[in-house]
């Protein structure tokens, strides 16, 4: 079969994808499949109420749907009040539009079975959870049909590999999949084919596919119009190309007429709704850029940096040096560098809960060119068994930290670099481990220090009231012996609390005189269970002028805290 590799590489990507969609759902023990939460709720929201409640001004029904599954995560910001008194959609309607077929599927099933009819339970959340899958795919296998225009056929394998396994890919088009990525994912795809296939001979049908995309792409999030650039700037990477683009151009104005119709086309629809719900075509859903101040911690960052969790990125912008000769170039280079910069310039630079930086993930397609520009440069040179081998493992590497990200050992917000580095590729991270979380100290070898007991006792009851901490333990740390060079305090606590783990920590304040020293861990974490004796512990280094003073540990809570500590052990370690 010809390209037998790259075809097997998109087999091998759909197994993977089902494999997670799976493991993330109902169907291998999970709580019950919801894709339609906190963001994908707002972008899904317009079916449900257009379709089925014929109500998209007052939302009358959602207070309802939401006690009942919890969509919102909130208070149901993901509609605002327009000066007319009706509620609007803050996310535009374009996802909605992509999801429609799979709506129509799970409202099906549930209308032929005991499922409510609601546009939540389970048929829509699986119809939707799989269905974005089934546009990935198809995107993917026609992402491999224009690699294979301008690459070998192993290069077009490990490109959809990379791209599609070593990257958050995973997690936006198979786990979180109700949000827009996933669904933009395969326009990128689309709108690189027709710009191919007009370039190669000018037909209507490819002007018009072109603008409706993009038109499409703009109502599902307002700065995919960047995807204009991919057009405009295809076949300019010489001179004599540019002069025979415009060429192009000029000979086909009608098709350029009709691009742009299809735009318009495309984002009608909002517009359409736009002026139904505010007596306006145009509504300001609320935007803030800071242009001249961008984040640049989105690509670098500890927190979640898309070169930082996943550091194959890296490689989508060193094979934009080896795009020479290739029509793509400065399609590539415009659109990337402005897609970058705009996505680093967004005020909430951290774009919510996510893992790596979920903002460029549907754009992926486009990076892929120049990946697979310096994959099959890498293939002609001695080093290319070393790129093999770093690239399979930073594919291994990938599909494990996805399924630290499901569990929550890597966090979805709080990530530092002291305990990333303890997490790395680490299967059974340690409550120490997980106290990095919120301590940045950490004992690495306790065998070169003098070990002093504090503190052993067990069964301490806590019944804490609203915000007022209780106290666990307070003991003097001072054993009025010569004073070491390096003290430390290894803090060690049991703590049953069900229900009442999130929002509530184990604070440590250590005070002599007027100075003092505090630090906190969280009792939620991804080896905390609400209905276990939870183990967590903490290194404090103790600076010279606190080594005579006293230690009290307590609990905070968001809420009334009843909970038992049924274990504290304090240990002092000098050398």
């Amino acid at each position: 079969m010809k390209n037998i590799f790259s075809f097997i590489a998109c087999i091998l990507i759909c197994i993977v994808l089902v494999q997670y969609r799976v493991a993330e759902s109902d169907l291998n023990g999970k709580p019950p499949l919801k894709v339609t939460v906190w963001d994908a709720f707002g972008y899904y929201a317009y079916l449900p109420a257009i379709c089925i409640y014929r109500d998209c001004t007052q939302l009358n029904w959602l207070n309802e749907i939401d006690k009942k599954y919890s969509v919102t995560g909130g208070d149901g910001w993901q509609a605002q009040k327009a000066d007319n008194g009706n509620y609007v959609f803050k996310y535009l309607g374009g996802v909605a539009i992509m999801e429609l077929p799979f709506f129509y599927i799970g409202h099906f099933i549930a209308k032929h079975s005991d499922y409510p009819t609601d546009g939540f339970s389970p048929p829509y959340q699986y119809a939707l959870g799989f269905g974005v899958i089934f546009y990935c795919m198809l995107a993917i296998l026609l992402l491999r049909k224009i690699l294979l225009v301008y690459f070998k056929d192993a290069t077009a394998a490990i490109t959809l590999l990379m791209v599609c396994l070593a990257t958050n890919f995973i997690q936006y088009a198979a786990v979180d999949n109700g949000q827009s990525h996933g669904y933009i994912f395969p326009l990128y795809v689309l709108v690189l084919f027709t710009t191919l296939k007009w370039h190669e001979k000018p037909k209507v049908i490819w002007a018009v596919l072109t603008g409706y995309i993009i038109g499409l792409a703009t109502i599902s999030r307002l700065t995919e119009a960047i995807m204009l650039f991919i057009p405009l700037m295809w076949h300019t990477h010489t001179n004599e190309a540019t002069k025979e683009k415009w060429q192009l151009v000029k000979q086909n104005k009608p098709q350029i007429a009709l691009a742009i119709l299809g735009g318009l086309i495309g984002v009608l629809p909002q517009l359409i709704y736009w002026k139904y719900c505010t007596g306006s075509f145009i509504y300001d859903v609320g935007s803030k850029w800071e242009f001249l101040s961008p984040h640049f911690r989105v690509l670098f960052g500890w927190e979640k940096g898309w070169f930082i969790y996943t550091p194959v990125t890296i490689f989508f912008i060193a094979g934009m040096f080896f795009m020479k000769g290739f029509p793509f170039k400065k399609s590539v280079l415009w659109f990337c560098f402005l897609n970058i910069y705009i996505i680093i310039a967004w005020h909430d630079w951290r774009y919510g809960g996510s893992y790596s930086t979920r903002a460029l993930v549907q754009s992926y397609p486009v990076f892929a060119l120049p990946f697979a520009a310096l994959t099959e440069k890498a293939g002609t040179q001695k080093w290319r068994i070393g790129f093999y081998v770093f690239c399979i493992y930073l594919l291994l590497v990938n599909l494990f930290q996805v399924r630290q990200y499901c569990s929550t050992v890597i966090h979805y917000n709080d990530m530092n670099r002291l305990y990333y580095s303890h997490v790395y590729l680490n299967p059974n991270p340690t409550p120490i481990d997980m106290s990095l979380l919120d301590n940045a100290e950490v004992l690495n070898d306790e065998s070169r220090y003098l070990v002093t007991t504090l503190i052993n006792t067990d069964q301490i009851k806590i019944h804490s009231v609203s915000n007022s901490p209780d106290t666990i333990a307070i003991t003097n740390i001072s054993d009025k012996g010569a004073t070491p060079k390096e003290s430390w305090l290894k803090i060690m606590c049991t703590i049953k609390a069900p229900g009442h783990l999130w929002g509530s920590y184990l604070n440590a304040d250590l005070k002599a005189g007027d100075s003092s020293k505090h630090c906190k861990v969280r009792l939620f974490n991804a080896i905390s269970k609400d209905t276990a004796d939870n183990k967590y512990a903490c290194y404090m280094s103790v600076p010279t002028y606190l080594q005579s003073g006293k230690l009290r540990l307590y609990i905070t809570s968001l809420g009334n805290f009843d909970g038992t500590v049924s274990k504290v052990t304090i240990i002092r370690l000098d050398k």
